[in-house]
């Protein structure tokens, strides 16, 4: 006669179980961080709109079939896409729900005494057994305060005493692993709560901490304008020192004057590169400088139609710098200016124009005029730093040390020149980063605490070990057999077993 066994349905309740049970196992966690580190590869290869917008626009038209297929996944969005999002937020799930469980389990065995004697301890890794013609209790006594010394929690049992240290080694593994929680908690409180912006400010002139100021700036999805501390900076002077022999940088230092809201008077303060100006978790880091050309630029009317210094990013060690000069407001057609600065102006005939000195001590300004259409009014975003020159032509070359003109000819078009340039001298420029992270100190004492449980974890050594007498077995009625073995999943108990087996012989004069 045959049964159908049937097997009963999972149902809701009981799925829901098991899908618990599989998130929160620690495989599961070790694959979701893995998962997570590899997701976090392309950050690093692809542009992300957040932090270069222009090189993105600029992945687009150079590789478009590929920019649409990175885009649909998100990758110029990578860590605030849904996707990436996921991984983040069940690796915290899986964490919480593998760790906590053992952590109270942890908390409610830490004070259990040792497991009993087992039966057969010759089984049992590295065992002794030797006589003693001493009672079994002196045996004993002598082995609880051999263990006590060494912080070994101590069970008597019949005939014999089980001794246990180590728990330490499990609370550090457990620290380690409640610590990246709270790396993570610190990470996702910075990234939605916090912000991130930088600002170029020449000398001279001032920067008030409002969103407009800012030439970029990401904030989480929780930050509120109201969060800006209300505090303007005035860039009172910046100064750099180098080495003359190698002309690497010895020291930066910015002077400014901190105007904080509600204050009539400003204070002034000095910033280096690991000395921010501090404003509750805000923090105001100086971590670039580079040189700005002055420059006055007139119609053929010699009416003025821009002045001002104009940043130039640096290229080398010696600051050699690259900019645009966009002039959309010369009439009648519109003058791009691609530059070169050189602060220390050097020439020779392999390299051609360079500098050779990071100080401003011989400054020359080279310039490639271009007339037509700057492409400003096409909406799509454009590098401050850098000019569209496919729809215009290139009219001269000229390069200028302070205080000289040069009048710019006109194109094909236009026969007469269309204005004038004059380089008026250079000033320095600093680019501030201002950063809010309120969730950093999480995640630095995060970072300590899982340090420090991971060397606990590393260095602690866990094992067990029962001594036990034997009353007339194959001797004198009057001697003791003593047995004595462990456990250990670390090196050194056969070392701990040989010093009270050594201690034990000693006192009573026997030999093993």
């Amino acid at each position: 006669m045959s049964y159908e066994i049937k097997t009963p349905e999972l149902g809701t309740v009981g799925l829901l179980r098991w899908l618990w049970r599989q998130l929160t196992s620690m495989r599961t966690a070790l694959i979701l961080l893995l998962l997570l580190g590899v997701a976090s590869i392309p950050g690093s290869i692809i542009p992300q709109r957040n932090q270069d917008p222009t090189r993105v626009q600029q992945y687009f038209v150079n590789n478009p079939t590929w920019a649409k297929v990175f885009d649909q996944f998100s990758l110029f969005n990578l860590y605030s896409s849904t996707w990436f999002s996921a991984i983040y937020l069940l690796l915290f799930i899986s964490l919480i729900g593998c760790v906590l469980p053992r952590t109270w389990e942890h908390f409610k065995n830490i004070r259990a005494l040792p497991p009993l004697t087992p039966k057969n301890l010759i089984r049992l890794e590295e065992f002794r057994k030797f006589e003693s013609d001493k009672s079994a209790e002196e045996i004993l006594d002598v082995a609880r305060s051999h263990f006590r010394k060494r912080r070994y929690r101590i069970r008597d049992c019949d005939n014999s005493v089980a001794v246990e240290k180590g728990f330490i080694r499990e609370s550090g593994n457990l620290l380690f692993h409640l610590s990246l929680i709270g790396i993570l908690i610190g990470v996702s409180t910075g990234s939605l709560g916090g912000m991130r912006g930088s600002a170029i400010v020449n000398e001279g002139e001032s920067f008030t901490n409002v969103a407009t100021s800012y030439d970029s700036l990401s904030a989480g999805r929780f930050f509120k304008l109201s969060d800006f501390p209300p505090v303007t900076l005035k860039i009172v002077k910046f100064t750099a020192s180098y080495d003359p022999i190698t002309n690497a940088p010895r020291d930066y230092s910015l002077i400014v004057d901190v105007t904080e809201s509600g204050k009539s008077t400003s204070r002034r303060v000095e910033v280096k590169v690991n000395k921010p100006l501090t404003f509750g978790s805000t923090r105001i880091y100086l971590q670039a400088n580079g040189f700005s050309p002055k420059v006055t630029v007139r119609d053929k009317s010699e009416n003025i139609v821009l002045s001002g210094a104009i940043p130039f990013l640096p290229q080398d060690g010696n600051l050699t710098s690259i900019g645009a000069i966009k002039v959309p407001d010369l009439t009648p057609i519109q003058l791009g200016i691609v530059g070169s600065f050189l602060p220390t102006a050097e020439r020779d005939i392999t390299r051609g124009g360079f500098s050779s000195y990071p100080e401003a001590l011989n400054p020359r300004l080279l310039m490639s005029a271009w007339l037509g259409d700057l492409g400003l009014d096409t909406g799509v975003p454009q590098s401050v730093y850098r000019i569209n020159t496919e729809k215009m032509e290139r009219v001269g070359l000229q390069s200028l040390a302070p205080g000289e003109v040069w009048k710019i000819p006109g194109n094909s078009g236009i026969s007469e020149s269309v204005g004038s340039i004059t380089f008026d001298g250079v000033s320095q420029w600093v680019n501030l980063q201002i950063v809010r992270d309120p969730g950093k100190p999480f995640a630095l004492l995060g970072a300590i605490f899982a340090l420090l449980g991971l060397l606990i974890s590393l260095f602690a050594r866990r094992r067990r070990i029962w001594i036990r007498t034997v009353i007339g077995e194959n001797i004198s009625s009057s001697g003791v057999v003593v047995e004595i073995a462990g456990l250990s999943r670390s090196p050194g108990l056969a070392q701990e077993i040989d010093s009270i087996v050594k201690e034990l012989t000693e006192k009573k004069g026997n030999n093993e």
